[in-house]
């Protein structure tokens, strides 16, 4: 019997690129004879036609399948639901603009099935046609997070990567609600193959990703990965006491010795907005991490199916 390859293919308003990305598709399971294929796509609450190209895709080949949201739960939310719905004996994680070449997935696959690795990831080696900003700040991420975590994150990483069904399975049984895959991908740990690539353009459509949704994305791959913003907030707070306590035996020693009167208000103003910055600044890291635990009690559930290909 053929084992099974799933392809996860998070879509949020990606009407324009779905059909010239399962045309790239079908190329690759025509190289791929001796496994079957589904294509299970993930419409995550999609404002354009994504889901209309999804049903007629389904009622031409129905080796594709699909799961819509009743709203828009994020990637992250799309990935997992895609993962815990897949059935194939390896599955892959694919962005359905062509960022992800389909054309390594035989390269993929061969390193699975005749080497002894159980993840093929994907990262970028260069990051041509990003704005300058954007690819400056990436990289700082990725040496900030990678000093203050135990967990290893690769810069350029992508999501698009081949698993076998024993990682799948250990990825999907990470519940939590504030999800960082890149994250949780290194958590799982199994043997990975890195293969790089140049950066590729969108084939159609406009990105996603804000400057400010990556800045939010990258918080919450700190929080969830790191308990360092935590220290930081506690020794910043015990230095300003340090650094308070000289300064009062300063002004006492100036005062006793020299008789220097005590004055200039504007200073000190600037002081009590200094501290009070830092004192937000603490606060600010503490209800980070508060507000991911109080999220996380409330049992919500990860993402809410609207329709499947099995409803119709």
């Amino acid at each position: 019997m053929k084992e099974l390859i799933s392809i996860v293919v998070p879509c949020f308003n990606e009407e324009e690129a779905l059909t010239y990305f399962y045309e790239e598709i079908n190329k690759i399971r025509e190289q791929l004879k001796e496994v079957n294929f589904e294509y299970l796509f993930v419409d995550d609450g999609s404002k354009d036609k994504t889901l209309d190209k999804l049903r007629a895709l389904n009622k031409k080949d129905k080796r594709v399948r699909y799961i819509s949201f009743s709203r828009n739960f994020g990637k992250e939310a799309a990935m997992y639901a895609g993962l815990e719905n897949a059935k194939g004996d390896y599955v892959a994680i694919m962005d359905a603009d062509l960022q992800d070449p389909p054309s390594l997935l035989p390269e993929m696959y061969n390193y699975l099935k005749n080497e002894d690795y159980d993840v093929v990831a994907t990262r970028r080696v260069t990051r041509k046609g990003e704005p300058v900003i954007r690819s400056f700040f990436a990289r700082m991420f990725y040496k900030i997070i990678n000093k203050m975590s135990k967990v290893e994150m690769v810069d350029g990483a992508r999501d698009y990567r081949l698993m076998k069904r024993k990682v799948v399975n250990a990825i999907i049984n990470l519940k939590e609600y504030n999800r960082y895959s890149k994250g949780l991908f290194s958590f799982v740990g199994f043997n990975t193959k890195w293969l790089e690539y140049e950066n590729i353009k969108r084939v159609a459509g406009e990105t996603k990703w804000s400057f400010w949704k990556l800045f939010l994305y990258a918080l919450d791959g700190i929080t969830a990965f790191s308990v360092v913003p935590l220290a930081i907030s506690s020794i910043m707070g015990l230095l300003f006491c340090l650094i308070a306590f000289i300064m009062i035996i300063v002004i006492i020693c100036k005062t006793l010795i020299w008789g220097d009167p005590v004055s200039g208000w504007p200073s000190l103003v600037c002081i009590i907005f200094l501290v009070s910055g830092v004192q937000l600044f603490c606060i600010g890291i503490l209800s980070g991490y508060l507000s991911k635990t109080y999220l996380e009690t409330k049992n919500r559930p990860i993402y809410i199916i609207k329709e499947t290909e099995l409803e119709r």
